[in-house]
């Protein structure tokens, strides 16, 4: 069976997922770590797509981004993974694949997962036993919404902005919404919807989007959505 296109619509935001192959390590080096965050902040730019949320973990990697084309989200992932390939390559005297096939993604609905996919994406090196609380990692965005630090990757999404009428309180808002965590089910339904490229969101939402595409949006007809945080 023909495997399905990426489900990819401007305007929406996209949960996107990139793995090593076979797992492997896709960063040796600080300096890895920060080429790779260089050359996401170029392309975005430059295919216009929005990155709302970032982690860098040490063999996979997790965005959330809205592009403005129907392209610049499939051409920014191809420009940073080729170059990155050609960097890594270099720089670790190796040939070869680095990328676990093509990335993964699908579309989120807005009002119910956008701030708890940012909490999922935040949460990544927590799960993993790296850190103990989110803002101790450095190679995510949770530094930038949290107020430690300003990130020129970053696009806030117009849902954050509902979070606080200042600054600190929307810094205080989200860092409390990231220190509750999700329920296992919603992380769950975050990472299946990425891995399977089927819309996540409510009924009405995947009915919408359905009408706006020719490619299939669910497997399933959509049930009762998972529970989410709510702004």
């Amino acid at each position: 069976m023909a495997r399905l296109p990426r489900l990819t619509l401007p305007g929406y935001p996209h949960h996107i997922i990139q793995r090593g192959n076979n797992r492997q390590a896709i960063f040796a080096s600080s300096a890895d770590y920060q080429t790779l965050l260089d050359l996401l902040t170029e392309n975005a730019k430059k295919f216009d797509v929005a990155i709302h949320a970032y982690v860098l973990m040490g063999n996979h990697f997790h965005l959330l981004a809205t592009p403005h084309t129907q392209d610049g989200l499939p051409q920014m992932m191809q420009a940073v993974g080729r170059r990155y390939v050609r960097y890594f390559n270099d720089t670790q005297k190796r040939s070869g694949t680095l990328w676990e096939g093509r990335y993964k993604s699908t579309l989120i609905q807005t009002e119910r997962y956008l701030l708890t996919c940012m909490a999922y994406i935040d949460l990544n090196p927590v799960r993993a036993g790296l850190v103990t609380q989110a803002r101790d990692y450095p190679w995510s965005s949770h530094g930038h919404y949290a107020g430690q630090r300003t990130d020129k990757l970053i696009t806030p999404h117009a849902l954050v902005w509902e979070l606080g009428n200042t600054p600190f309180a929307r810094e205080a808002a989200y860092a409390a919404l990231v220190q509750t965590g999700i329920k296992p089910v919603q992380q769950a339904a975050l990472t299946d919807s990425a891995l399977s490229g089927w819309a996540l969101g409510e009924p009405d939402f995947v009915a919408d989007l359905q009408k706006r595409t020719p490619r299939r949006v669910t497997k399933n007809v959509a049930g009762r959505p998972v529970s989410a945080h709510k702004s």
